[in-house]
């Protein structure tokens, strides 16, 4: 097997903490896009069953795209950056 380069755990760190970031700000960029078009936020979950079936998964779709999205551009972010030290 070839020898991986070993990541520091600074870098691990710092990688998992960006991917949660720009989750959250992915998250939030949907919702509030959302409420910005729709006049509610997204459907839940967890919220009673007064959101059609179509509604719940583009509103699913949108927001696991957004969070996808932004975690691969800052885990790729940070691993450019862990290289470079």
């Amino acid at each position: 097997m070839a020898d991986k380069p070993s990541t520091p755990l600074l870098a691990k760190l710092v990688g998992l903490a960006a991917a949660g970031l720009a989750a959250f700000v992915a998250t939030q960029v949907v919702n509030q896009s959302w409420q910005a078009a729709r006049g509610h936020k997204p459907p839940k979950a967890e919220d009673p069953g007064d959101s059609g079936l179509a509604e719940i998964v583009v509103a699913a779709a949108l927001t696991g795209a957004a969070v996808s999205i932004a975690r691969v551009f800052a885990t790729r972010g940070t691993a450019k950056l862990a290289a470079r030290s």
